[in-house]
């Protein structure tokens, strides 16, 4: 969600808290703001609104002076989005200043204390009683006061401090939200996500939880609480700027749409040797992988959608039993795990509040915890026995695209390797798997050359005022993605359905030119989905279906159809998705929205 920069060096701060905000406009915000250090003074500049309204009320940052600085982009949580809650605030004695993500769980009650105290507050945020509280405790020492301060506070934050006491010195600590540090020449960054610093330095440092960060220009030092110091490996980021930028895409989602051949070639590629797929860097191996009996995929939003993909293949392949569950429910009930089961935890940031906390129960049940994240170092990352990285590269774009695909991508692999692991497919059915999926790139390619089709299509069917997707087995969970997609950028309501449901309720919404879109091919139940097409089409529904290449059955029942290539159908998901995220994309384009930065979405959900 929110957004944190800071920096400190030679240059100007608030020219380089401004370009680092703007990086991380695609996270979602409504407020933003800088402080900076200068003269014994700080200085505050906030604007509601985009970040241009803040350039232009500092004049890009002329008018803010000062070497040192923090700044924010706020998703409103407590309080409404407005001037006097923006991010940074200041203590009462206007020697503080502080920006924060996450929630301050133990607020009201802290608020209380420093009130009966004589603080008083202006705004309605959890955040602002951190910068009171170092009001309160600072006695000369500003690294035990920050100490201090954060032993009180409950939840989960990101913080980031400057002060007059250290005019040349930026504090920041973490716990359950995302804070990264960069190592400059001279200078030292602190920000929630590596994008907002690639254009200065490629050499980050990842913090852990109740860690202090101390950066001066040029100089980093990490503590645990106790003021102990801890020794940090630096991480050199490989991808560069123009990963992060457009680069004549009118928007990064359509550009992210077409970098899905590359993401899944990166994501599968490394990991096949000698028609072979190995995954060196886990420890589950196959003494504790044939003690497994049962398996959970957790996550939330698209991830989920990819692991409902996930289950289905899984199962097939290696016949264990595959619950898939949405991390806020499966956290707030007794999940049934121990020390033979399986915990997959999917999360595209790495820091998916409930996804994190959904694997700590996992973990505290004894289970053994695998992750799919694409950001190296993240909490989800370090907290899981072990890991496998998407190579997705950055992702920008509010609604996942190669996301979803190079999560999709590694569960097939996971499913594959375990096969093999057990015996459960034999060893030419696993090679011929393996060669299937890394088909899969050129195949997804030839369906990106049908984008103009696409978009007329979009154009043709854009503005319903309600419309549903249908499928079976793979099919369906196609279609909650493919649904999803349309509702985060379109703001259209769409719904997805099994399609055997449809007699269970649904079919009461079907009337005349109702858009009933139909994912068809998963082929062993393709007449079972035939037969729903002629139910709705009985009910006047206009039907626009997916299919494979040679499905002359879908065509009779259908007004519009896309073909895909064909491939095992296991793996169909990873292609029928793809029309849909341009179909999506074009309707949102044709009806005006905002795609990259769709209303009320954030990119990252790191609270509640």
């Amino acid at each position: 969600m929110c957004g944190i920069v800071g920096f400190t060096g030679k240059k100007q701060a608030s020219k380089v808290l401004l370009g680092g905000l703007e990086r991380l406009e695609y996270r979602g915000y409504d407020s933003a703001g800088i402080a900076t250090v200068s003269d014994d003074k700080i200085c505050v500049k906030k604007a509601v609104g985009k970040i241009v309204n803040l350039k232009n009320l500092t004049e890009n940052g002329e008018n803010v002076p000062g070497n040192i600085g923090i700044g924010h982009t706020r998703w409103a949580t407590h309080g409404a989005p407005c001037e006097r809650n923006s991010h940074p605030h200041l203590s009462n004695d206007k020697k503080f200043a502080v920006v924060h993500n996450g929630i301050i769980e133990n607020y009201t009650s802290l608020k209380k204390e420093l009130v009966a105290e004589g603080f008083r507050f202006k705004s309605d945020t959890d955040t602002e009683v951190v910068p009171m509280l170092l009001q309160k405790y600072y006695d000369g020492n500003f690294f035990d006061t920050v100490a201090k301060v954060v032993s009180r506070l409950e939840g989960s934050f990101a913080l980031g401090i400057v002060s007059t006491y250290e005019p040349d010195t930026v504090y920041a600590v973490r716990r359950s939200a995302p804070l990264i540090l960069g190592v400059g020449e001279g200078e030292s960054f602190i920000a929630s996500d590596v994008t907002a610093l690639i254009s200065h330095t490629k050499d980050i440092i990842y913090i852990e939880d109740n860690e202090i960060s101390v950066l001066k220009p040029g100089l980093i030092k990490i503590y645990d609480l106790e003021g102990n110091e801890l020794s940090k490996e630096i991480s050199h980021i490989t991808w560069d700027i123009e990963s992060a930028e457009k680069g004549g895409y009118p928007h990064f989602m359509l550009k992210e749409i077409h970098e899905q051949p590359k993401a899944i070639r990166q994501t599968v590629e490394c990991r096949i040797k000698n028609d072979k797929i190995v995954f060196e860097e886990i420890a589950l191996n196959a003494q504790k992988l044939k003690k497994i009996n049962s398996i959970y995929i957790i996550a939330c939003g698209s991830a989920y959608h990819a692991g409902m993909v996930g289950k289905y293949v899984i199962e097939e392949l290696i016949k264990i039993p595959v619950q898939i569950d949405i991390a806020s429910e499966f956290r707030y009930r007794n999940p049934i795990v121990n020390e033979n089961t399986l915990v997959i935890v999917i999360s595209q940031s790495g820091e998916t509040a409930d996804t994190l906390e959904a694997l700590r129960i996992a973990k505290r049940g004894g289970a053994h915890t695998l992750s799919i994240v694409n950001v190296v170092g993240s909490s989800i990352a370090n907290e899981s026995d072990d890991c496998l990285y998407t190579w997705a590269g950055p992702e920008i774009a509010v609604a996942t695209t190669k996301g979803y695909s190079t999560q999709a991508a590694l569960l097939y692999m996971f499913a594959i390797w375990a096969a093999d692991v057990l015996g459960t497919v034999s060893p030419g059915k696993i090679k011929y798997f393996i060669k299937e999926l890394r088909k899969l790139p050129e195949k997804i390619e030839l369906i990106l050359k049908e984008e103009e089709k696409i978009k007329k299509l979009a154009e043709k069917c854009g503005k319903p005022e309600s419309m549903f997707f249908i499928g079976r087995n793979l099919d369906y969970a196609v279609a909650l993605e493919a649904s999803l997609k349309l509702k985060e950028i379109s703001y259209i309501h769409s719904e997805a359905y099994a399609a055997g449901e449809l007699k269970h309720g649904t079919i009461a919404l079907i009337e005349e030119d109702r858009l009933v879109v139909a994912l068809n091919s998963y082929l062993r139940l393709s007449d079972k989905l035939l037969s729903n097409l002629k139910e709705v089409k009985a009910r006047g529904a206009y039907v626009l279906t997916c299919t494979t290449e040679g499905n002359t059955g879908a065509v009779k029942e259908s007004d519009e159809v896309i073909f895909i290539p064909k491939t095992d159908e296991l793996f169909i998901a990873s292609l029928e998705v793809i029309p849909f995220q341009l179909y999506a994309y074009f309707v949102a384009l044709y009806n005006g929205c905002d795609i990259d930065k769709p209303r009320n979405l954030a990119k990252s959900v790191t609270v509640e």
